[in-house]
């Protein structure tokens, strides 16, 4: 069981960061159960900077501002294809992994966060404890104002917040996830990410993707059979800056947020009757498994679930370890070919959630 002080390793990609890095960096060396004595590790992969980004870092080490922390700072140009945020988060993630294993601490924690977040003094010591009885660890987005928002603006984030807790709330009447019980959020993002570093090197590291990165991470982790814990306690405040370096990243749904405020556009979520839908399904997978690893278990699921010979090769049931990555490979199949989920307006999804949860969200 990881504690407070242990073994970890902080991995950041930053491009362009030079005002906000320092932030991120400052919120790292005040992490509780480390000091001079007891070093936490922080990797900051610097790639394609045009910026101040490395001599900010190289004069806050000389300052000694980093004397809790044993920062490696990579600077690196890569090739216009693969200059993005998963290939630097890989490289991030891939250093803190060999770093830890050179160490003899293969079982040592590695986190990663975003160079314009910063962090509660218990992010580090949160994480470590949720790890305990998780195999990832995904950070509750708390957005901090960098200047005092449109109530509009507000008022958007507010709601959009409920009909996410309406979705977690659905999942608690229908088909409540043992590993991972309320109170809960329910982010898992590259703003805050938290795994061991055999753990993270057995599914093959995280994928350097262009966009989305560090879901298709967590995808890795639960098609293994890994828990994912959304603790309450392990939060990140993240920026509502609308101009970003991430595709896909917070800082186009801060842009997009703001068209919405201002009467630009519409705000689009799916319906609660799609994730009513999709819940119920994942808990008949649920309880398919392990009968779905005999011949006459599988060709029962197949029957009802309308899966293939080519699902089964693909899903290889004997294979999954338990519930979790069988409901995992055969939800991703069912999703591959299923059609795009009815969008709704936010207050009207918001009324459907009112009607399935008998009050409302």
């Amino acid at each position: 069981m990881a504690s407070s002080g242990g073994p970890a390793v902080v991995c950041v990609p930053a491009r362009d960061e030079v005002e906000r890095l320092p932030r991120l960096i400052r919120s790292l060396a005040a992490q509780d159960g480390y000091s001079k004595a007891n070093r936490l590790r922080v990797v900051v992969v610097a790639n394609n900077c045009s910026d101040g980004t490395v001599q900010a870092v190289e004069t806050m080490i000389a300052r000694d501002e980093t004397a809790c922390l044993a920062v490696r700072l990579i600077e690196t140009t890569f090739a216009p294809v693969s200059a993005h945020v998963g290939t630097a988060r890989r490289l991030a993630l891939d250093t803190g992994a060999d770093w830890l294993v050179a160490d003899g601490c293969a079982d040592g924690v590695l986190l990663t966060s975003d160079a314009d977040a910063w962090l509660p003094p218990t992010w580090v010591a949160a994480n470590l404890s949720a790890l305990a009885e998780a195999e990832i660890v995904g950070g509750r987005l708390v957005i901090a104002y960098e200047r005092e928002p449109h109530p509009t603006v507000a008022g958007l984030n507010d709601r959009i917040e409920r009909y996410w807790r309406a979705v977690r709330a659905l999942e608690d009447q229908l088909d409540p996830p043992a590993y991972d019980p309320a109170p809960r959020h329910g982010d898992h993002t590259g703003a805050s990410l938290a795994m061991r570093a055999d753990f993270y090197q057995a599914v093959g590291g995280l994928p350097p993707l262009d966009r989305g990165e560090d879901n298709a991470l967590v995808a890795r982790v639960q098609e293994r059979g890994g828990r994912l814990r959304h603790c309450p306690d392990v939060f990140v405040r993240v920026s509502d800056r609308a101009e970003g370096r991430a595709k896909g990243g917070m800082a186009p749904e801060m842009a997009r947020r703001r068209l919405v405020a201002s009467g630009g556009d519409r705000y689009l979520l799916p319906s609660a009757e799609h994730w009513h839908g999709l819940v119920l399904r994942r808990a008949a997978l649920r309880r398919c498994w392990p009968a779905a690893t005999t011949a006459s278990g599988w060709s029962e699921v197949a029957r009802q679930f309308e899966l293939s010979d080519e699902d089964h090769a693909a899903i290889s049931p004997g294979s999954c370890t338990n519930a979790i990555a069988f409901v995992e490979r055969v939800s991703r199949r069912l999703e591959a070919r299923a059609a795009k989920p009815l969008l709704q307006d936010l207050d009207a999804a918001l009324a459907g959630f009112g009607r399935l949860l008998g009050a409302a969200p």
